[in-house]
Protein backbone atom coordinates (compact mmCIF):
# COMPACT_ATOMS: atom_id res chain seq x y z
CA UNK A 1 0.00 0.00 0.00
CA UNK A 2 1.58 3.64 -0.97
CA UNK A 3 2.13 6.08 1.37
CA UNK A 4 0.54 9.18 1.45
CA UNK A 5 3.00 11.50 2.50
CA UNK A 6 0.79 14.96 1.64
CA UNK A 7 -3.07 15.62 1.05
CA UNK A 8 -3.90 18.68 -0.42
CA UNK A 9 -3.07 21.32 2.70
CA UNK A 10 -3.30 19.10 5.18
CA UNK A 11 -0.43 18.34 8.19
CA UNK A 12 1.36 15.53 7.91
CA UNK A 13 2.97 13.52 9.78
CA UNK A 14 5.61 12.63 7.27
CA UNK A 15 6.74 16.16 7.10
CA UNK A 16 7.25 16.09 10.33
CA UNK A 17 9.50 13.57 10.12
CA UNK A 18 10.64 11.72 6.79
CA UNK A 19 13.37 9.84 7.36
CA UNK A 20 11.28 7.82 10.42
CA UNK A 21 7.81 7.19 9.22
CA UNK A 22 7.87 5.68 6.03
CA UNK A 23 10.19 2.49 7.55
CA UNK A 24 7.60 2.93 10.35
CA UNK A 25 4.68 2.25 8.71
CA UNK A 26 6.22 -0.28 6.12
CA UNK A 27 7.23 -2.73 9.57
CA UNK A 28 3.98 -1.96 11.43
CA UNK A 29 1.72 -2.82 8.29
CA UNK A 30 4.06 -6.19 8.36
CA UNK A 31 3.32 -6.60 11.79
CA UNK A 32 -0.20 -6.70 11.98
CA UNK A 33 -0.49 -8.09 8.38
CA UNK A 34 1.54 -11.58 9.88
CA UNK A 35 -0.81 -11.42 13.11
CA UNK A 36 -4.58 -11.26 11.12
CA UNK A 37 -3.27 -13.85 8.96
CA UNK A 38 -2.62 -15.80 11.65
CA UNK A 39 -6.11 -15.22 13.35
CA UNK A 40 -7.36 -16.32 9.56
CA UNK A 41 -6.17 -19.73 9.73
CA UNK A 42 -6.73 -20.58 13.34
CA UNK A 43 -10.21 -19.64 12.17
CA UNK A 44 -10.28 -22.33 9.28
CA UNK A 45 -8.81 -24.56 11.46
CA UNK A 46 -11.90 -23.77 13.83
CA UNK A 47 -9.15 -22.83 16.69
CA UNK A 48 -11.13 -20.94 19.15
CA UNK A 49 -9.97 -17.24 19.44
CA UNK A 50 -9.24 -15.96 22.74
CA UNK A 51 -10.79 -13.19 23.88
CA UNK A 52 -8.79 -11.46 26.48
CA UNK A 53 -10.59 -9.49 29.86
CA UNK A 54 -10.58 -5.36 29.65
CA UNK A 55 -7.59 -5.65 32.24
CA UNK A 56 -5.61 -7.36 29.39
CA UNK A 57 -6.12 -5.46 26.68
CA UNK A 58 -2.28 -4.07 26.52
CA UNK A 59 -1.27 -7.68 26.86
CA UNK A 60 -3.50 -8.81 23.42
CA UNK A 61 -1.94 -11.18 21.37
CA UNK A 62 -3.78 -9.01 18.33
CA UNK A 63 -1.84 -6.47 17.71
CA UNK A 64 -4.94 -4.17 16.76
CA UNK A 65 -5.38 -1.85 14.36
CA UNK A 66 -7.51 0.42 16.22
CA UNK A 67 -7.37 2.99 17.98
CA UNK A 68 -9.42 5.44 20.31
CA UNK A 69 -13.35 5.38 19.03
CA UNK A 70 -12.43 2.23 17.23
CA UNK A 71 -11.96 0.13 20.66
CA UNK A 72 -15.11 -0.86 20.51
CA UNK A 73 -15.01 -2.52 17.29
CA UNK A 74 -12.24 -4.48 17.69
CA UNK A 75 -14.22 -6.06 20.97
CA UNK A 76 -17.12 -6.33 18.79
CA UNK A 77 -15.15 -8.17 15.95
CA UNK A 78 -13.48 -10.56 18.65
CA UNK A 79 -16.56 -11.37 20.00
CA UNK A 80 -18.09 -12.55 16.61
CA UNK A 81 -15.05 -14.82 16.87
CA UNK A 82 -13.24 -12.14 13.63
CA UNK A 83 -15.60 -11.91 10.87
CA UNK A 84 -13.46 -12.60 8.44
CA UNK A 85 -13.44 -13.62 4.83
CA UNK A 86 -12.81 -16.66 3.63
CA UNK A 87 -10.46 -16.53 1.19
CA UNK A 88 -6.95 -14.99 1.42
CA UNK A 89 -7.34 -12.51 -1.99
CA UNK A 90 -10.61 -11.20 -0.01
CA UNK A 91 -8.42 -11.34 3.19
CA UNK A 92 -5.87 -9.00 1.85
CA UNK A 93 -8.51 -6.62 0.20
CA UNK A 94 -10.31 -6.53 4.16
CA UNK A 95 -6.92 -5.71 5.47
CA UNK A 96 -6.17 -2.52 2.79
CA UNK A 97 -9.66 -1.56 3.63
CA UNK A 98 -9.38 -1.46 7.39
CA UNK A 99 -6.09 0.42 6.74
CA UNK A 100 -7.10 2.99 4.52
CA UNK A 101 -8.63 4.88 7.64
CA UNK A 102 -5.03 5.20 9.30
CA UNK A 103 -3.60 6.31 5.78
CA UNK A 104 -5.78 9.37 5.88
CA UNK A 105 -5.13 9.91 9.76
CA UNK A 106 -1.18 9.96 9.25
CA UNK A 107 -1.54 12.10 6.38
CA UNK A 108 -3.86 14.93 8.25
CA UNK A 109 -2.33 14.61 11.71
CA UNK A 110 0.38 14.19 13.98
CA UNK A 111 0.42 14.13 17.41
CA UNK A 112 0.10 17.84 18.63
CA UNK A 113 -1.61 19.26 15.86
CA UNK A 114 -4.59 17.75 13.22
CA UNK A 115 -6.25 19.68 9.65
CA UNK A 116 -9.99 19.07 8.83
CA UNK A 117 -10.34 15.96 6.69
CA UNK A 118 -12.83 16.18 4.34
CA UNK A 119 -15.20 13.01 4.63
CA UNK A 120 -14.82 12.47 0.74
CA UNK A 121 -11.53 11.25 1.23
CA UNK A 122 -12.87 7.94 2.92
CA UNK A 123 -14.75 7.14 -0.21
CA UNK A 124 -12.11 8.68 -3.08
CA UNK A 125 -12.10 5.61 -5.41
CA UNK A 126 -9.11 7.28 -6.84
CA UNK A 127 -7.29 7.83 -3.83
CA UNK A 128 -7.87 4.27 -2.93
CA UNK A 129 -7.23 2.80 -6.23
CA UNK A 130 -3.39 4.64 -6.18
CA UNK A 131 -2.64 3.99 -1.87
CA UNK A 132 -3.66 0.07 -2.83
CA UNK A 133 -2.75 -0.76 -5.84
CA UNK A 134 1.45 0.42 -5.29
CA UNK A 135 3.58 -0.95 -2.75
CA UNK A 136 4.62 0.62 0.26
CA UNK A 137 7.63 1.97 -1.23
CA UNK A 138 6.04 4.83 -3.48
CA UNK A 139 5.64 7.90 -1.69
CA UNK A 140 2.31 10.10 -2.92
CA UNK A 141 1.76 13.32 -2.67
CA UNK A 142 -2.15 13.73 -4.18
CA UNK A 143 -3.91 17.09 -4.89
CA UNK A 144 -0.87 18.91 -3.14
CA UNK A 145 -1.08 22.91 -2.51
CA UNK A 146 2.27 24.48 -3.28
CA UNK A 147 3.43 27.45 -1.55
CA UNK A 148 5.39 29.53 -3.42
CA UNK A 149 6.86 32.97 -2.78
CA UNK A 150 3.82 33.43 -0.42
CA UNK A 151 1.97 32.29 -3.77
CA UNK A 152 -0.49 29.05 -3.57
CA UNK A 153 -0.69 26.74 -6.84
CA UNK A 154 -2.87 24.00 -6.50
CA UNK A 155 -1.37 21.44 -7.93
CA UNK A 156 -4.17 18.96 -8.59
CA UNK A 157 -2.34 16.09 -9.95
CA UNK A 158 -0.55 13.15 -8.32
CA UNK A 159 2.78 12.93 -7.49
CA UNK A 160 4.57 9.61 -7.01
CA UNK A 161 8.10 9.18 -5.48
CA UNK A 162 9.75 5.76 -5.82
CA UNK A 163 13.67 4.65 -4.93
CA UNK A 164 14.66 5.57 -8.40
CA UNK A 165 12.31 8.37 -9.74
CA UNK A 166 9.33 11.15 -9.94
CA UNK A 167 6.71 10.66 -11.96
CA UNK A 168 4.17 13.51 -11.81
CA UNK A 169 0.67 11.81 -13.29
CA UNK A 170 -2.55 13.18 -14.37
CA UNK A 171 -5.61 10.56 -13.82
CA UNK A 172 -7.76 11.53 -17.52
CA UNK A 173 -10.96 9.30 -17.48
CA UNK A 174 -13.44 9.26 -20.06
CA UNK A 175 -16.52 7.20 -20.56
CA UNK A 176 -15.43 3.95 -22.43
CA UNK A 177 -16.74 4.75 -25.88
CA UNK A 178 -14.15 7.98 -26.23
CA UNK A 179 -11.27 7.62 -27.61
CA UNK A 180 -8.43 10.76 -26.50
CA UNK A 181 -6.35 11.99 -29.68
CA UNK A 182 -3.10 14.11 -28.27
CA UNK A 183 -2.63 16.64 -30.82
CA UNK A 184 -0.08 19.04 -29.07
CA UNK A 185 0.41 20.77 -26.12
CA UNK A 186 -2.20 22.84 -26.21
CA UNK A 187 -5.32 21.16 -27.28
CA UNK A 188 -6.23 17.58 -27.55
CA UNK A 189 -9.39 16.18 -28.96
CA UNK A 190 -11.89 13.45 -27.64
CA UNK A 191 -13.57 11.70 -30.02
CA UNK A 192 -16.85 9.91 -29.88
CA UNK A 193 -19.06 8.69 -32.59
CA UNK A 194 -16.80 10.23 -35.44
CA UNK A 195 -17.10 13.83 -33.56
CA UNK A 196 -14.24 15.39 -32.00
CA UNK A 197 -14.74 17.80 -29.41
CA UNK A 198 -11.53 19.93 -28.14
CA UNK A 199 -9.91 19.53 -24.94
CA UNK A 200 -7.32 21.55 -23.02
CA UNK A 201 -3.65 19.32 -23.08
CA UNK A 202 -3.57 17.89 -19.78
CA UNK A 203 0.41 18.56 -20.71
CA UNK A 204 -0.16 21.80 -19.63
CA UNK A 205 -0.28 21.14 -16.20
CA UNK A 206 1.80 18.48 -15.84
CA UNK A 207 4.39 20.50 -17.31
CA UNK A 208 3.93 23.11 -14.73
CA UNK A 209 3.89 20.54 -11.67
CA UNK A 210 7.02 19.48 -13.31
CA UNK A 211 8.90 22.97 -13.00
CA UNK A 212 8.31 23.23 -9.72
CA UNK A 213 9.31 19.77 -8.53
CA UNK A 214 12.84 20.89 -10.71
CA UNK A 215 13.44 24.28 -9.33
CA UNK A 216 12.83 22.59 -5.64
CA UNK A 217 15.14 20.08 -6.48
CA UNK A 218 18.08 22.33 -8.34
CA UNK A 219 17.62 24.78 -5.69
CA UNK A 220 19.04 21.93 -2.85
CA UNK A 221 21.02 20.75 -5.52
CA UNK A 222 19.17 17.29 -5.76
CA UNK A 223 19.02 15.57 -8.58
CA UNK A 224 16.41 13.25 -8.94
CA UNK A 225 14.80 11.90 -12.59
CA UNK A 226 11.16 13.26 -13.15
CA UNK A 227 8.78 12.30 -16.03
CA UNK A 228 4.95 13.38 -16.96
CA UNK A 229 1.94 10.55 -16.83
CA UNK A 230 -0.70 11.13 -18.52
CA UNK A 231 -3.05 8.04 -17.12
CA UNK A 232 -6.27 6.64 -18.25
CA UNK A 233 -8.15 3.12 -17.13
CA UNK A 234 -10.84 3.52 -19.12
CA UNK A 235 -9.76 5.17 -22.94
CA UNK A 236 -7.45 4.89 -25.46
CA UNK A 237 -4.59 7.34 -26.80
CA UNK A 238 -4.27 7.95 -29.82
CA UNK A 239 -0.47 10.04 -30.66
CA UNK A 240 2.01 10.18 -33.38
CA UNK A 241 4.46 10.68 -30.28
CA UNK A 242 5.21 10.72 -26.78
CA UNK A 243 7.11 14.26 -25.68
CA UNK A 244 10.21 14.10 -23.97
CA UNK A 245 10.38 12.58 -20.69
CA UNK A 246 6.13 11.94 -20.97
CA UNK A 247 4.39 8.62 -20.77
CA UNK A 248 0.87 8.24 -22.37
CA UNK A 249 -0.57 5.21 -20.39
CA UNK A 250 -4.00 4.25 -21.55
CA UNK A 251 -6.41 1.36 -20.85
CA UNK A 252 -4.55 -1.08 -23.48
CA UNK A 253 -1.19 -0.29 -21.43
CA UNK A 254 -2.48 0.51 -18.00
CA UNK A 255 -2.20 -3.16 -16.64
CA UNK A 256 1.84 -3.80 -17.57
CA UNK A 257 2.09 -0.32 -15.91
CA UNK A 258 0.81 -1.12 -12.65
CA UNK A 259 2.37 -4.58 -12.87
CA UNK A 260 5.43 -3.30 -13.32
CA UNK A 261 5.45 -1.27 -10.37
CA UNK A 262 3.73 -3.84 -7.92
CA UNK A 263 7.09 -6.28 -9.10
CA UNK A 264 9.36 -3.38 -8.65
CA UNK A 265 11.53 -4.29 -5.55
CA UNK A 266 13.83 -1.66 -3.69
CA UNK A 267 14.27 -0.49 -0.01
CA UNK A 268 13.41 3.43 0.23
CA UNK A 269 16.47 5.02 -0.85
CA UNK A 270 18.10 8.32 0.91
CA UNK A 271 17.94 10.35 -2.60
CA UNK A 272 14.04 9.57 -2.66
CA UNK A 273 13.08 10.64 1.16
CA UNK A 274 15.49 13.83 0.55
CA UNK A 275 13.38 14.47 -2.79
CA UNK A 276 9.99 13.55 -0.72
CA UNK A 277 11.54 16.00 2.39
CA UNK A 278 11.95 19.14 0.19
CA UNK A 279 8.50 19.17 -2.32
CA UNK A 280 6.71 18.44 1.22
CA UNK A 281 8.45 21.34 2.87
CA UNK A 282 7.59 23.98 -0.20
CA UNK A 283 3.69 22.97 0.21
CA UNK A 284 1.02 24.81 2.33
CA UNK A 285 -0.39 23.03 5.13
CA UNK A 286 -3.18 24.33 7.71
CA UNK A 287 -3.89 23.03 11.01
CA UNK A 288 -4.79 23.87 14.46
CA UNK A 289 -3.44 22.55 17.99
CA UNK A 290 -4.87 19.03 19.37
CA UNK A 291 -6.26 19.59 22.61
CA UNK A 292 -3.98 18.81 25.75
CA UNK A 293 -5.70 15.48 26.29
CA UNK A 294 -5.50 14.29 22.74
CA UNK A 295 -2.04 14.98 22.71
CA UNK A 296 -1.25 12.94 25.93
CA UNK A 297 -3.25 9.93 24.41
CA UNK A 298 -1.27 9.92 21.13
CA UNK A 299 2.40 10.43 22.80
CA UNK A 300 1.14 7.39 24.53
CA UNK A 301 -0.23 5.70 21.28
CA UNK A 302 3.25 6.56 19.26
CA UNK A 303 5.20 4.88 22.35
CA UNK A 304 3.48 1.46 21.94
CA UNK A 305 4.94 0.26 18.54
CA UNK A 306 2.77 -2.65 18.67
CA UNK A 307 -0.55 -0.69 17.55
CA UNK A 308 -0.91 0.37 13.98
CA UNK A 309 -1.90 4.26 14.25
Amino acid sequence: MAQLIKLKNYISRYEKDMYHYPSQYSRLKMENWNRLRELWQEQKNDQPVEILEEKEKHNTKWPTLFKGKEEEMVKEEQARKLDLPEGEKELKQYFLDKLLPFQLKWASSTTHEMSFLEKDFYHDERLKYFLQRIPDTFLILYSPIFKLKNHLLDGGEIILISPVGIEVITLLEKSYDRRITAKDNRFWYIEENNVQAKMLSPLISLQRMERIIRAILAKHDVEFPIKKVVLSRTNVFEYLTEPYQTEYVGKEEHEDWLIAKQKFISPFKHNQLKAADLIVKYCETKSFKRPEWQQEEEKNNDMNRHNFL
